[in-house]
Parts: C-alpha cells; sequence; structure tokens
C-alpha cells in the first residue's frame, strides 16, 4: 500500500499548499472563516464519492487540500480574534508530520523510545519552571483531560480506596463559576456529581477572594481550583494567598494554567504566576501559547507520587515486570502520540527566550487593543488585560448580534462570553500577523453604522 515515490509527491504538494495558505493567511487578503453548512461543503469536497470510490491521487490531492484548507478557519489569519489555540509554528508542524508517519507512542517505551524520552525531558523542563524540583508530570490530549487526571490524583490522596470501594459522599471541590467548565465536567466523571462542587466568592471579574474562602463543616474538601488565566477573562487568581490558605488546612490546591503557564517564559508577566509553587497540580496547555498544534497539554505534580496514585490498573498484556520508563500508568489514554515531540522543537527552534518573546508580544497586542478602544466613544472595557484576552462592549445594542455581524463576511473572528450576567464581545490575539492595523481596522468595523 505504501508507494515511496507516490508519498514524495503527495509530501511536496501538500508542503507547497500548506506554505501557501500559511503565507495568504498572514497576509489577511482572504476571509478568516468560512462557514458553509456541512451538506455543501460535503458536495464541494467530493466527499461522498471517495469515500465510495477512492481515487485520490498526489496530483487530485492539490485540488482537494486547497479547497479543503479555504473552507475552514485561518488561525495564522490577523483577525483570528477568537478561541485559545494556537496558530502552530512550522517546528510543531513538522513534528506533527514526522509522527503521521513513523506512529510511535509515548506512552510504553518499547513503542516508542525517542518519543517517550523527549516527552520526558521536556516534562523535566515544565516542572523546572513550575517550581516542582521532585515532581513528576505526563502530557495528555488537552486540558480538560489534564484537569481530570488532576483531579484524580486529588481523589486518590483523600479517598485512597475510592478506585475499589466508590466515591465517599462527602467529599467537595471547591471552584469559582469562572473556572473552566471541564473541572465541573471532571467532577462528575469522578463520581462525585455536581453536588461536589461547592462555589467560592468571587470579586465581580470572577476572581477568587482568598479572604473569603469558605469552612465547609461536614464535608472533606478534596481540592481547591484555581484559575491562571481565567478562560472568560484572562485574569489570574491571586495563587500565594490561596496556596497559603491550602497549605495551612492540609487542601490539595490545583491550579488550571493551561493558558497562563506559559508566562514564565516571560520578564514582564511571569509575576501573575506568583505561588504557582504552592500548588499541588498544575496544567499547562502547550497548544495555546508555546505554538504547538492541538493537542499537547501537560499534567504536573508537586510530588510524582501522587501522579503514580491517581490510576490502578491491570493488564497483563501491557503490565507486567519492570517497566521502567513507561508513562501508561499516568495517563487514561493507553495509545498516546508523540505531544512531546511539538513542544521540544518548537523549543530547540526558537529557545525558551524566543518563545517567551511571543507569548509577551500576544500579551501586549491585547494590552493595545484595550488602549486604543478606549480612546473611542462606545466602548465598556471593564477590566485593564493581563494576558492576551479582552472582554469588551460597544453600545447597548445585542453583543451578540453584533458578533454575527462582524463574522458573516469573514472579516472578522471573536468569540463572547457574559461577565455578571452580561454579554459581553471577547478577543483573544493568538496570530503574530494581529498588528495595530488589524486592531484599528476591527474597530472600525464595530463603529460601522449597520442597516
Amino acid at each position: 500500500m505504501w508507494s515511496i515515490e507516490e508519498f514524495v509527491r503527495a509530501a511536496g504538494v501538500t508542503v507547497e499548499e500548506l506554505a501557501a495558505y500559511v503565507a495568504e493567511s498572514r497576509r489577511g487578503d482572504v476571509p478568516v472563516l468560512a462557514r458553509r453548512p456541512p451538506g455543501e461543503l460535503a458536495e464541494r469536497l467530493g466527499l461522498a464519492e471517495l469515500i465510495a470510490k477512492g481515487g485520490l491521487t498526489a496530483e487530485t490531492f492539490r485540488g482537494f487540500l486547497r479547497t479543503y484548507l479555504a473552507e475552514g478557519t485561518r488561525l495564522h489569519h490577523p483577525a483570528y480574534l477568537a478561541h485559545q489555540d494556537a496558530p502552530p509554528d512550522f517546528p510543531a508542524a513538522l513534528a506533527d508530520f514526522v509522527h503521521g508517519t513513523a506512529n510511535n507512542l509515548a506512552a510504553v517505551y518499547e513503542m516508542g523510545a525517542p518519543a517517550t524520552t523527549v516527552e520526558i525531558e521536556v516534562l523535566k523542563w515544565m516542572l523546572a519552571k513550575v517550581g516542582f524540583p521532585r515532581g513528576g508530570g505526563v502530557l495528555t490530549g488537552g486540558g480538560s483531560l489534564a484537569n481530570l487526571t488532576a483531579l484524580l490524583a486529588a481523589r486518590a490522596r483523600a479517598a485512597p480506596s475510592a478506585w475499589d470501594e466508590g466515591v465517599p459522599g462527602d467529599l467537595v471541590i471547591l471552584a469559582p463559576d469562572s473556572a473552566h467548565y471541564s473541572i465541573a465536567r471532571a467532577a462528575s466523571i469522578l463520581g462525585l456529581g455536581r453536588r461536589a462542587m461547592v462555589a467560592v466568592e468571587t470579586d465581580e471579574l470572577g476572581r477568587i477572594i482568598p479572604e473569603r474562602l469558605p469552612d465547609i463543616s461536614g464535608k472533606r474538601v478534596m481540592a481547591l481550583v484555581a484559575s491562571a488565566c481565567a478562560t472568560g477573562t484572562g485574569l489570574h487568581d491571586d495563587l500565594r494567598a490561596i496556596g497559603e490558605w491550602c497549605r495551612a488546612r492540609d487542601v490539595w490546591f490545583h491550579v488550571d494554567a493551561a493558558h497562563g503557564a506559559s508566562a514564565l517564559l516571560t520578564t514582564g508577566h511571569r509575576h501573575l504566576l506568583d505561588g504557582i509553587e504552592l500548588a499541588d497540580s498544575v496544567i499547562w496547555d502547550a497548544h495555546k501559547m508555546l505554538a504547538a498544534a492541538s493537542l499537547a497539554a501537560a499534567v504536573l505534580v508537586r510530588d510524582e507520587r501522587d501522579l503514580d496514585a491517581a490510576f490502578q490498573q491491570e493488564a497483563s498484556y501491557l503490565f507486567y515486570g519492570d517497566q521502567g520508563f513507561d508513562l501508561l500508568s499516568r495517563t487514561l489514554e493507553c495509545t498516546k502520540g508523540e505531544l512531546g515531540l511539538k513542544i521540544f522543537l518548537n523549543l530547540a527552534w526558537r529557545g525558551e527566550r524566543g518563545l517567551g518573546e511571543q507569548v509577551s508580544r500576544r500579551y501586549a497586542a491585547a494590552h493595545r487593543f484595550w488602549e486604543l478602544a478606549g480612546r473611542r466613544d462606545g466602548f465598556a472595557l471593564p477590566y485593564e488585560p493581563e494576558s492576551n484576552i479582552v472582554c469588551f462592549r460597544y453600545g447597548d445594542g445585542d453583543q451578540a448580534a453584533l458578533r454575527e455581524r462582524l463574522m458573516d463576511d469573514g472579516s472578522f473572528y471573536l468569540t463572547s462570553t457574559e461577565l455578571g450576567g452580561v454579554r459581553h464581545l471577547r478577543l483573544t490575539v493568538m496570530s503574530p500577523a494581529t498588528d495595530d492595523a488589524t486592531l484599528e481596522s476591527l474597530l472600525d468595523a464595530i463603529e460601522a453604522p449597520h442597516p
């Protein structure tokens, strides 16, 4: 089935088309997204016929790929200002190309010794940055899975017998309503149920008020969850104050730093993570601010024994004897890709300093938008941004309708969220191509009269 000659031709076509796609996207002279309905798109791509008959060749693949890319969302585009997914840097893209060909697996050492070794070294680097000198970690397929894994470790410490006997009814998780939805989802998956989620008091922007953390009588706090930064606003909880509260009460402290942990690589923003070393567990997504392609998320624990206790498994075809460097016992995923390679190649090409500078530039661009919008009438900006996320309103009209108008012709792609029950537009600067001209054009488009 594998033709070396055809692979070389098709790979050449792929590289040419992807290079043209990224260049075209970064110039911003095409729509940032297309919104064709699935049925029409399937017909345009000829999916049914190709599924039924096959027959794609290296030559005809060019047309298919060109259409496929044109119909998608262009994360490299300057007007991509929506979700927290990185426009991947090319070293990370090369890693996915390597994995797609070699398909070595990183969970079992003998299935991919280089893949596992690279992951271990990348994790050591991340652990050092977070401040866990005796910690342990694993890479997973996304932040939601990382949060679940960290809370499994917390459950193992609070209720060691839960794996065999079920979850005790007195366990609770403290978290703000602003926490990522995967925290509440994890509570139900873990068998605690939504009843176990206890909302902590926050300020008007969703940040935990450490002085008002509750005393839960008759319950055991399995974990307290803080954000660095919050998904909706990009604002950070006071990790040091919360961490000291947890230490004094022997409460597991989990920090969801999926987005914000990359600021540890900067000089101007690392203070936002002050106190992260007090955590028992931290998650850090490389596919957000480290410019890796999705997905690559780290679960990091201060004491690696806690991660080893998260799962208890038996499978004679996998677990036998001394497994040495296997990561399988620390993750839900049995078949786990070469996630560490994506992070490593970006580091190897750009260096720690280079990646940190990229983070700083995205944060600076978001702050610049805040400054520019603040100079215009009609814009309401409830806070000064701490990261590359800005929430704002324009006028008193329907903000969701305004967002739809901006997206109708593919000119700009933003998201929205609620603050205090009020809908706001939400801008996230992810693309290196986003500049002042882009931001001014967005503000002009928002202000433009619309029938």
